[in-house]
């Protein structure tokens, strides 16, 4: 069973002031998570980025805040504010944070 933690519950929120910048970091705050599901929201400092790997399911990412650069099999997206891209499961994706960026990452295994 999945439970929703480390968010206020029955309040309406801004999902992009639930995660700070910090300074040459990527901050990350979990929501969820079991074997099923993986609820992250991010905050990365303009330049930082999670280098290139695989996840075992496929992710969904909605841009709250700023600009990213998602690649995924070698092609660069780049992301804006309430624009979301799937990065699907098994194939290599990297996220760079172009100005500071914030993303709900949602990855279904």
């Amino acid at each position: 069973m999945v439970k929703i933690k480390n968010i206020d519950k029955s309040e309406v929120l801004v999902l992009k002031e639930q995660v700070a910048y910090q300074k040459q970091q990527i901050v990350s705050k979990t929501l969820a998570q079991n074997e099923h599901v993986s609820i992250t929201l991010f905050a990365f400092d303009k330049g930082e980025e999670i280098s290139t790997h695989e996840s075992g399911g496929d992710a969904f990412v909605t841009c709250l805040d700023g600009v990213g650069e998602i690649t995924i099999d070698d092609k660069k997206y780049e992301i804006h504010e309430g624009e979301s891209i799937v990065m699907p499961a098994k194939h290599p994706h990297a996220v760079l944070g172009k100005e500071q960026f914030k993303m709900l990452l949602v990855v279904v295994f």
